[in-house]
C-alpha cells in the first residue's frame, strides 16, 4: 500500500522529492501516513476533499484483496 500511495502522491504534487509515506500495522489494521510539502497540501486534498477521497477509495479497493483495513492519513 505504501508504494501505491507514494506513486499517486508524487504524480499530484510540484515537489515529489518531499513526499514521505510511512506505514503502521496493528493486527489487520494498517495506517498509511502521507507527508507532503505545505505548498502541495491543497493539491493532495483537492476541492472539498475530492482527491483525498479518491486516494482513499483506490487504496481501499487494493487492500480488499489482502483482507486488511487500511486508513490513509494526510499529514
Amino acid at each position: 500500500m505504501k508504494e501505491l500511495v507514494e506513486v499517486i502522491a508524487k504524480a499530484l504534487v510540484d515537489h515529489p522529492d518531499e513526499v514521505v509515506v510511512t506505514e503502521k500495522t496493528e493486527g489487520r489494521n494498517l495506517t498509511v501516513e502521507l507527508h507532503v510539502a505545505a505548498s502541495d497540501m491543497g493539491k493532495v486534498i483537492g476541492k472539498q476533499g475530492r482527491i483525498a477521497k479518491a486516494i482513499r477509495s483506490v487504496v481501499k479497493a487494493a487492500s480488499s484483496k489482502e483482507n486488511k483495513i487500511v486508513d490513509v492519513e494526510i499529514m
